[in-house]
């Protein structure tokens, strides 16, 4: 018989492995579906019926371990992780493994969810990805997104980027570099902290030197040009983008521009609102 001790920390530890309903603010507004209250859902009941009959590999359902050819929008698929970088003081670069010449079919401008077992107080998914190793596994769901870009759809992208926002632009930027018909014109804007924040440096100097490629950075936390190289001075600004900067580079732009901003929910409600009073028309941009 389980005395009343190990019933009370058998249930503590049914209770630790209950899922954790997700904040509203997880939930990306863009129709997916399955969505992650769908889910959670889902693993809620599943949770309940192995604490009811008190088997835990009921929790697995049935995910299977083996490593996919393809992601898929409808459950979690595992991806073992084959490098791991820190770029910055507080960003990182994860390449996960593909199985042979397997294909994620995501196209540039989509995204994808990333699934952790264990939650931590505070809900910092940050702490999990800054505790990733090569050789761990991590499980993706996906592509969502409802952005699709088609070679010369527009004649001009301006891409508006803070921080960790400026991961959607690098395979659109890619796709467009790496297609010699692809004659749209790009203008990017990194806003960051710092210069030494600015990530993937050597990658955005690469892109800058192509004919039709264009990159800025708006700095918040920096005043003084004579501290950073001389490649990055002219094209460097200090503080915030605000509506006059927005303005001066709608202007610049060579072809009617289509913007796309990724950064966080401020950044985002920031830029639509100084882009509608620049002049562009509500279809004109995309809110990553």
């Amino acid at each position: 018989m389980m005395g009343e001790r190990e019933e009370e920390e058998e249930e503590e530890a049914w209770l630790q492995l209950r899922p954790v309903e997700p904040s509203p603010s997880q939930c990306c507004g863009g129709g997916c579906s399955p969505c992650v209250f769908d889910l959670y859902e889902r693993d809620l009941a599943r949770w309940e019926a192995a604490r009811a009959s008190k088997d835990r590999s009921l929790l697995r359902g049935k995910e299977s371990p083996n490593f996919p050819s393809r992601l898929s929008p409808e459950a979690f698929l595992a991806f073992r992780i084959s490098a791991m970088d820190k770029l910055t003081q507080d960003t990182y670069r994860v390449r996960f493994a593909l199985p042979g010449s397997s294909q994620l079919g995501l196209r540039p401008g989509q995204h994808l969810i990333l699934r952790y077992t264990q939650c931590y107080q505070t809900g910092l998914m940050s702490r999990y990805v800054e505790s990733l190793r090569a050789g761990d596994t991590a499980f993706w769901r996906g592509p969502f997104g409802n952005f699709f870009y088609k070679p010369n759809q527009y004649g001009e992208l301006l891409m508006l980027a803070s921080g960790t926002g400026l991961a959607p632009m690098v395979p659109l930027l890619h796709s467009i570099t790496d297609n010699a018909e692809d004659e749209t014109f790009v203008t990017l804007v990194g806003c960051f902290k710092t210069f030494e924040g600015i990530y993937l440096k050597t990658f955005l100097q690469e892109q800058a030197r192509f004919w039709n490629v264009r990159t800025f950075f708006v700095l918040s936390q920096e005043n003084s040009p004579e501290q950073l190289p001389w490649s990055y001075r002219e094209k460097t600004r200090f503080g915030h983008l605000g509506q006059d900067l927005i303005e001066e580079l709608v202007g610049s732009c060579r072809r009617k521009p289509f913007a796309l901003v990724c950064g966080s929910a401020e950044f985002t409600k920031d830029m639509a609102r100084c882009l509608l009073r620049a002049g562009l028309a509500e279809d004109s941009y995309f809110l990553f």
